[in-house]
């Protein structure tokens, strides 16, 4: 049984919780940096809200990019602190450090209802060292000076991290409101989805979702692949794709999933008509041509329109709707299109839709799309495609007492 943080005793309390605050960063003026997407630090704040209202002192871990285990100035989460306290309406206290003296020292002057973000934790090394033992040294010193342990990262959740597992053996700990509504909604979808079922997948990589869809097949009643790894299935059929994104030592993988809907029954819709261009680029000559007829030095950059159409009638009856991944390079303008279209198409479904993280969060949240009209937003891009794979991931797994 995992515990809700209602269950923990936090009242004048230290209170560790494990935020995912790993947003993107831009380059401001003056060398100041801003953060081009706060979707990360406002779905950790209603947890760290809660717990702040009933008393309890939040320490705030989180993690900023890749440091490789040393200080970096770039990736300091010394603006964030500066969002989420914006955002929660109350001053945060940023200490500069991950561990030692001065992080003592913070905590033991809190007060009631405090909040501290603490220095990026991949900083150190023992963060996310292989050695159990090394992890288990730097979850100790945090331990040492709290009274319980909340998991609300659920973008971490699928690490053996330091921030994540290890100090979740050390302390009472519960799961914060942000890891329990994602936990709730792919259970909903894994489990006891309403039918039609349809799961879309887009995304550059075939190998990166093989297995989420081999996982599914037995599940759902179609399947919508648009994206770069679209020319893998396209190129498996046998048809040209030009320079498009194509994984040659996936093919023999793709036809025998290929193979596998049918004998199940499962409908897989591949795109009918391209967006090419020759080069990604905002002012790139583009073309509409059809999806088996990509000519050489062309690369297929989005569906296109008639895909577009194709989709959305597809999605039309749907009750369940899994979506992993844009349609197309939805970043630079004339690949957008392809992946609006779809987004939108699911912001008028009935569906219950479930975004798996990732870019296709990021799609929305640039397409200026109103998030309210997805069931679900996930915040985790990893951690949402290996719960559809199937996996037990360790910072649930932990919460448990079953790691």
């Amino acid at each position: 049984m995992i515990h809700s943080i209602g269950d923990l005793q936090v009242q004048g309390r230290v209170v560790l919780v494990r935020s995912d605050l790993n947003v993107p960063l831009r380059a401001a003026a003056e060398g100041s940096v801003s953060i081009s997407d706060d979707g990360r630090i406002r779905a950790s704040v209603p947890t760290l809200e809660a717990l702040a209202a009933r008393g309890a002192r939040v320490v705030v871990l989180a993690h900023l990019g890749r440091p490789k285990g040393q200080g970096d100035p770039a990736l300091s989460l010394s603006p964030v602190a500066a969002r989420l306290a914006d955002l929660l309406g109350r001053p945060v206290r940023f200490v500069p450090a991950v561990s030692g003296p001065e992080v003592a020292q913070a905590l033991e002057g809190m007060s009631d209802g405090d909040v501290v973000l603490l220095e990026n934790v991949r900083f150190d090394p023992r963060e996310t060292s292989k050695s159990d033992a090394e992890r288990a040294d730097l979850a100790a010193e945090w331990a040492a000076h709290a009274d319980a342990f909340v998991s609300d990262g659920f973008g971490v959740v699928h690490r053996e991290q330091a921030s994540v597992t290890n100090v979740a053996r050390l302390l009472p700990c519960a799961e914060g409101l942000l890891v329990a509504r994602e936990r709730a909604s792919f259970d909903r979808v894994l489990r006891d989805p309403a039918r039609p079922y349809v799961v879309v997948m887009g995304g550059s990589k075939v190998s990166d979702k093989l297995a989420v869809i081999g996982n599914l097949l037995g599940s759902v009643d179609r399947i919508l692949v648009g994206g770069g790894m679209a020319f893998t299935f396209l190129r498996a059929q046998g048809y040209p794709v030009g320079d498009s994104l194509l994984e040659e030592e996936m093919l023999d993988s793709v036809r025998a999933i290929l193979a596998e809907a049918e004998a199940r029954g499962v409908e897989i819709v591949l795109p009918s008509d391209v967006v090419i261009a020759r080069d990604i680029a905002d002012d790139a000559e583009v073309r509409v041509v059809p999806a088996d007829a990509i000519p050489d030095g062309w690369k297929g950059l989005d569906i296109g329109p008639e895909t577009v159409a194709r989709f959305s009638q597809a999605l039309a009856d749907a009750r369940t709707v899994v979506w992993n991944g844009p349609m197309g390079v939805f970043e630079v303008a004339p690949f957008a299109s392809g992946t609006l279209g779809v987004a939108r198409a699911l912001a008028a479904s009935p569906a219950f839709t479930v975004v798996g993280g990732g870019d296709s969060a990021a799609a929305i949240r640039q397409l200026g799309l109103d998030e309210g009209a997805f069931g679900h937003i996930s915040t985790g891009g990893g951690a949402s495609l290996e719960l559809l794979e199937g996996r037990t991931l360790p910072g649930l797994a932990v919460l448990e007492g079953d790691s």
